[in-house]
């Protein structure tokens, strides 16, 4: 059976539970799919943490390096995210360098750390205009069953949260907490026949007609909105996906973030 027939019986499937209230894998249309971490997991990382939503496994690792200062922040460290879709987390995933749903959503991730101030980049300053520590989140993709991007997420701030800079190593003074101040968590919805649904399976993302991924932070604010799909939302529905965001966000965070 041919790959555009199999998409239509998924989609329509999907859809017929939809109307029923349902999801494939029992969840309800708000709720988040059981998730693990564990953080220290690499020992040469500064930082780092394994991450397991539903199927969806993903490692990030945090290294810092001193470095030279962008020339329009010369008092502020440098955050620079990266991610990699190993090919033996999907079939679809290939070999070689970034491709762009890759580089895209690690700016997703990089753009709700840097727009929330996540990071204190100040106190990543050594020498106005000569040296700063610069902050590389290098994000594996594992095994993918849908929604790497809050993953990636989750994982990056859980790798900050247990990241030291090393001051003693670079023989730039004492080590030192990385100095976080926020913790943004991005939440993903997607559209499927006029319903929006959390946390899509990689089914969902491959039938929906609109996902929205927006990133709040710890007051409620918001620091990073991404749409992608053919499908647009009105006013009233783009609203409803923000404060079930918001909401979902401070439920992961009281859950998984603050005791780490």
């Amino acid at each position: 059976m041919g790959n555009e027939v199999m998409s239509v019986l998924k989609k329509d499937y999907i859809y017929n539970l939809m109307l029923k209230g349902q999801r494939a894998d029992g969840r309800a249309f708000d709720e988040i799919r059981d998730i693990e971490i564990r953080t220290n997991v690499i020992e040469k990382a500064e930082g780092s943490a394994w991450i397991k939503m539903g199927g969806t496994e993903i490692l990030v690792g945090v290294k810092l390096q001193v470095g030279t200062p962008f020339p329009d922040s010369a008092d502020q460290g440098v955050i620079i995210t990266s991610m990699e879709l190993n090919p033996i987390a999907s079939p679809d995933f290939e070999a070689g360098p970034p491709k762009e749903n890759a580089i895209e959503m690690a700016r997703v991730t990089d753009r709700g750390i840097r727009e929330s101030g996540a990071i204190d980049l100040n106190k990543l300053c050594i020498t106005e205009g000569e040296e700063v520590w610069m902050v590389f989140i290098d994000i594996h993709v594992l095994n993918n069953e849908g929604n790497i991007q809050d993953v990636s997420s989750l994982g990056a701030i859980a790798a900050l949260l247990t990241a030291v800079v090393p001051g003693e190593r670079e023989g730039r003074g004492e080590d030192m907490p990385m100095p976080i101040r926020d913790m943004p968590i991005s939440v993903t919805l997607v559209d499927i026949g006029g319903e929006m649904m959390v946390d899509p399976d990689l089914d969902e993302e491959t039938v929906c007609d609109t996902r929205i991924t927006i990133v709040s932070n710890q007051d409620g604010s918001i620091s990073g909105m991404q749409k992608s799909g053919d499908g647009a939302l009105t006013e009233e529905k783009l609203l409803k996906a923000v404060s079930l965001a918001c909401q979902k966000a401070s439920e992961l965070r009281e859950a998984h973030l603050l005791n780490i």
